[in-house]
């Protein structure tokens, strides 16, 4: 109820009237218990529920205070709402509030934690109207934040309102005893918000216009590590903040600021430069350190060994970092005497720490050249003797290309079998056609060059040249058999019988012309055949079926002629052809696949 209470004669004459069983007729007359009601009456005063009054403890319960406030009857307050009080007697003085007249139970019910709260609720607005500093105790944590206790009442402290640093350990503030500014109240909900971050501003405004006015570049300060990111760590001056950019922390290459400083750790910083407006300071960590170039000629010299740990990798090579802030490189051609290096991490990995030999310096390009091979022997300053000229050996084929076959030796030691030195007797378009990957394959030693770090193999060199034998077999006005083996643009190779391959041009295979071989010549088609031109240096046999047939009856020529589909062309051409002379030289390096139109060379 929130109505005013009055209590009047005419109450205490009904009140009477209920009671009258207790009192004794001869005791008062109507007259004199009228007169004594209106007194009574005139001594309570009149209250309102939810208000304020102030009251007297007449007695002290076990589990309640009895305290009168000038009602027309007394009321109970739970003892625990005393806690804290120790003067607490009959007869003291309270403030409570009337919280309702009568409960179920007819008792007037009244609060002194209630009043307590309304004391301070007045305080906080106070405070809060005035800007005025009030001191709190962190109580607890809670998302988003801290309960205070303001004199008895909660009130809330965001996280981000603790402290101008980010706080990284919100427990650690339980229990701390603080001032706060009051920065919000709702009133309908007696919600409060504080703030200490506030009074910390202040405090440090003062001490940011002064830093920043005294500010001057080369100038060397001390500062808090405020905040690590990627790209490098905030440092708190004393109320400003400066950025040490991650390339101006150390002298070396780091991945991440959190290797040079920790949170919360003092260091010493350079100002590099700042713009006051912006109030952007520039730091630097490492310009407080020498420079590691300074002397390098003294403390690193040509030939000596070191080791670092390997800090980036290139397609050309390893920058290896020998100390903070002096890194060198090892070229993929430093790595090893004997492999060929397509890429450093064939040899070495991110972060492994190796040895190395210095091989160039130049201090003023601040640039270091370093060798991995030389920490051993050049074990070509041996090859001579291990693989001499014509010694015979084997090895694996470990790469196959248009050009030749690269032979494993031994671990480390390569060699090259050129394409032309893969068979005497077959003209090969590609090496595949002799040798797969992973077999093994017999070589003779052809050269040996030291310093190019080459040596050339000869598989065919296995054995004997035929080519001896062939001149007598071969000779010029021989006649023959060949297989057609494929069809090239100039004419047919084909196979003669002691596995050598041959050429017929088309002009020697009809006197007509031949537009598209495909359709007269087949793989594996027998044909006779006469030797025109016999090269034994450059290994070319040279044939033709014109010259064959120019002293064979006429009906061998017919069946060649039928046998082949040779249009437009008779005996009498075959008879009357003139056999001109091939030059070895138009023996062809190019050959043309019938579907591909296009020359390539051999071996592709």
């Amino acid at each position: 109820m929130s109505e005013e209470i009055k209590t009047s004669a005419h109450d205490f004459e009904v009140l009477f009237n209920k009671s009258k069983k207790f009192f004794l007729d001869e005791e008062y007359t109507q007259e004199e218990f009228s007169e004594l009601a209106s007194l009574f009456g005139e001594s309570f005063r009149n209250v309102k529920e939810k208000e304020m009054v102030k009251g007297r403890v007449v007695r002290i319960q076990p589990d309640y205070v009895i305290v009168d406030v000038g009602f027309k009857s007394e009321g109970q307050i739970p003892i625990s709402e005393f806690e804290g009080m120790t003067d607490l007697k009959v007869g003291t003085e309270v403030e409570v509030v009337l919280e309702s007249v009568e409960d179920q139970e007819g008792n007037l019910v009244l609060s002194k934690k209630r009043a307590d709260f309304l004391r301070v609720w007045e305080r906080v607005l106070a405070a809060h109207d005035s800007g005025d500093v009030i001191q709190g105790k962190i109580t607890r944590r809670i998302k988003g934040g801290m309960v205070v206790d303001l004199m008895g009442m909660d009130a809330f402290l965001p996280g981000s309102q603790i402290d101008v640093r980010p706080i990284r350990d919100f427990d650690a503030f339980v229990g701390r005893e603080m001032d706060f500014k009051v920065v919000k109240v709702n009133i309908p909900t007696e919600n409060v918000v504080v703030s200490h971050k506030v009074l910390v501003e202040e405090e440090l405004a003062d001490q940011r216009h002064a830093i920043l006015h005294s500010l001057d570049k080369g100038q060397i300060l001390e500062g808090t590590v405020k905040a690590i990111t990627d790209f490098g760590v905030f440092v708190d001056l004393g109320g400003v903040d400066g950025l040490i950019h991650i390339t101006d922390l150390s002298w070396g290459r780091i991945n991440h600021p959190n290797e040079v400083v920790k949170l919360d750790e003092k260091i010493k910083v350079v100002v590099t430069d700042f713009d006051e407006e912006k109030r952007r300071i520039s730091l630097s960590l490492k310009k407080l350190l020498p420079h590691p170039w300074e002397n390098i000629a003294i403390k690193y010299e040509i030939g000596k060994k070191v080791s670092g740990r390997v800090v980036s990798l290139t397609e050309y090579g390893a920058f290896i970092e020998i100390e903070k802030g002096i890194e060198g490189l090892i070229h993929n051609s430093e790595m090893s005497w004997t492999q060929h290096i397509k890429h450093p991490s064939q040899m070495v990995s991110m972060g492994q720490v190796i040895e190395a030999v210095i091989l160039s310096l130049d201090p003023e390009e601040k640039k270091i050249s370093l060798g991995m091979k030389q920490l051993e022997p050049d074990p070509w300053h041996e090859l001579m003797a291990k693989y001499p000229v014509a010694s015979k050996h084997s090895g694996i084929v470990r790469n196959l290309t248009t050009f030749g076959v690269f032979v494993e030796l031994e671990p480390g030691i390569d060699g090259l079998i050129h394409i032309s030195d893969l068979s005497w007797t077959k003209k090969i378009r590609h090496p595949g056609e002799v040798v797969k990957k992973g077999e093994k394959i017999d070589v003779v030693v052809l050269t040996v060059d030291t310093e190019q770090r080459k040596i050339s193999l000869g598989h065919k060199q296995i054995q004997d040249n035929p080519w001896d034998r062939f001149e007598t077999l071969y000779g010029n006005g021989t006649e023959t058999k060949g297989k057609v083996s494929r069809l090239i643009e100039k004419g047919v190779i084909v196979e003669l019988e002691e596995g050598v391959d041959a050429f017929v041009p088309t002009s020697q295979l009809s006197p007509g012309k031949v537009k598209n071989l495909g359709n007269h010549f087949l793989n594996d088609q027998e044909l006779s055949l006469k030797v025109i031109d016999f090269d034994k240096e450059n290994k070319k046999i040279v044939l033709s079926s014109i010259a064959y047939f120019k002293d064979k009856a006429e009906e061998e020529i017919q069946e060649y002629i039928t046998n082949h589909k040779l249009e437009k062309v008779s005996v009498t051409d075959f008879l009357n052809a003139e056999t001109s002379k091939v030059e070895s030289v138009d023996f062809p390096t190019f050959e043309v696949s019938p579907a591909a139109g296009k020359p390539k060379k051999d071996g592709n």
